[in-house]
């Protein structure tokens, strides 16, 4: 590895080289105790002498992450690595070292918290039943209060989606709440009259015992939730492949149809669900928007399909594609604005 220090104003004379060589050996030790000593007490950090030498032409002149890291390339504090002195240095560019601002007060304990991935929002869950949103970027200010519903005993965790248009709430109970995040340009911030959609997860959980959401967390495309419950077992739930409709299409129930939001019809088999993963035996694709209803003709071959696109459709489940060749539609489903 080449390094060019005179690129980053670091270029010392063979003359100071000497002069800092001997200083450092009168001086080393009672300089190294100063370090520590800035290190320990966490008051104030610099480099250690050797490097502020050769990298600052002011004694204390602060010297950015780069030109330290290139130094200790180059060996030029003559330790091979960073003192803690050093160390400490840097992490005082990134940790917070001021004290700490009141953004917010409220009558019950905040129990959950965190900011979206680009730190422009702030999101704070408390016992209280609220969630509150902070734009960051607009100094601290209140975005949105939300008030929680099916509380049971605090809200245990929140997740926006990636767009920052809504967010999902976990509150202990089997339900998970998705409502409408608001906007920084919104003037109103409380959500009254909003609606808050929820998603039971306890469909397949024996109703003996207690079953909650404790953790939820969005895909990074936003089209599904996974959530972590009391009952050892991680839940994931699709948000846009809501299934309108549903039926049986023979005698036997084994042969089943369903159609949904994302354009398509599918065909599952009971008999293969388990080696299929889970997934149906195969799709129809044909509908521009999302299918409202389904009626089978009941042979297991024949079914009918209305959808949003205003367009009723007949099928033959023998010309189905399978699920690896069927691509998704890329039409916007605005029937119902």
């Amino acid at each position: 590895m080449v390094f060019d220090m005179s690129r980053i104003d670091v270029e010392v004379s063979k003359g100071s080289q000497k002069n800092g060589q001997l200083n450092s050996q009168k001086n080393g030790q009672l300089n190294s105790f100063k370090d520590e000593i800035v290190h320990l007490t966490r008051l104030r950090s610099r480099p250690c002498e050797n490097l502020r030498r050769e990298l600052a032409r002011k004694k204390d002149a602060s010297i950015s992450t780069l030109k330290m890291i290139i130094a200790r390339e180059a060996n030029y504090s003559r330790r091979e690595f960073f003192s803690s002195s050093d160390r400490c240095h840097i992490m005082n560019k990134y940790l917070p070292i001021r004290d700490p601002m009141v953004v917010d007060k409220m009558p019950t304990r905040a129990y959950v918290s965190h900011f979206t991935p680009d730190g422009s929002l702030f999101i704070a869950g408390f016992q209280g039943r609220d969630i509150r949103i902070y734009d960051v970027d607009k100094g601290w200010k209140l975005q949105k209060n939300i008030q929680a519903q099916g509380l049971n005993w605090t809200v245990t965790d929140t997740s926006i989606s990636p767009d920052q248009s809504h967010l999902v709430y976990a509150t202990m109970a089997p339900i998970v709440h998705i409502v409408d995040a608001g906007s920084s340009d919104n003037e109103s911030i409380e959500d009254i009259d909003e609606v808050h959609e929820g998603f039971d997860f306890s469909s397949d959980v024996d109703g003996d015992h207690s079953f909650g959401i404790f953790t939820v967390n969005h895909s990074n495309d936003g089209r599904e939730i996974v959530g972590g419950s009391s009952d050892d077992a991680i839940y994931v739930f699709d948000l846009e492949s809501d299934v309108n409709t549903v039926c049986f299409g023979d005698e036997t129930g084994n042969i089943m149809y369903s159609g949904s939001d994302d354009n398509l019809c599918k065909v599952w088999d009971r008999r293969c669900l388990r080696t299929q993963g889970g997934k149906s035996a195969g799709v129809l694709t044909g509908h521009l928007e999302g299918i409202t209803f389904i009626d089978s003709h009941g042979d297991g071959r024949y079914f009918i399909s209305n959808g949003k696109d205003q367009s009723i459709k007949l099928w033959d489940i023998r010309k189905m594609s399978s699920n690896n060749m069927w691509k998704r539609g890329v039409f916007e489903d605005d029937w119902y604005n």
